[in-house]
């Protein structure tokens, strides 16, 4: 037990200088399990390539270039599959459901997406709220497909 303990305290030690998008982080709401062409996100003000498995916090924005498309898994088991030329914005997402604290609440500017909503949509689906520019879906434990066009 005390060997296992001084293994993962050099290997933290060793990872201490990871670049903060590819950190691990306590406060992560997700990842992006796949991705092909230009996929970018914005995150306090800085524009970071994407990669497989990075994680996603809260306010991220994530953007899909001309031959982009990625997905996206949260915590709570929701799945967002998003096509190219595409932007979403994750602004609020907690998942804590042992003490009843559940939120998902995303806005879609452009593009194609398909959701598959997870847990909180499940648990509390007044909590989960998908928007467009013109419209806001209330989920209530589905699957559905948005295209929004830029104009």
């Amino acid at each position: 037990m005390k060997t296992l303990f001084l293994i993962i305290l050099f290997l933290s030690l060793v990872f201490v200088g990871t670049p903060v998008c590819l950190a691990a982080s306590s406060d992560h709401i997700g990842i992006v399990k796949s991705l092909a062409g230009d996929v970018v996100i914005v995150r306090s003000d800085k524009t970071i390539k994407a990669e497989p498995n990075m994680k996603l916090i809260k306010g991220d924005l994530v953007i899909t270039g001309t031959d982009g498309k990625v997905g996206l898994i949260f915590e709570d088991d929701t799945v967002i599959s998003m096509g190219s030329n595409s932007k979403i914005l994750i602004e609020n997402f907690i998942f804590q459901p042992s003490e009843k604290k559940l939120s998902f609440i995303a806005k879609f500017f452009k593009g194609t997406a398909s959701i598959l909503s997870g847990q909180i949509a499940t648990l509390a689906p007044e909590m989960f709220c998908f928007e467009t520019p013109l419209a806001t879906v209330g989920i209530r434990g589905t699957h559905f497909l948005v295209k929004v066009n830029p104009d």
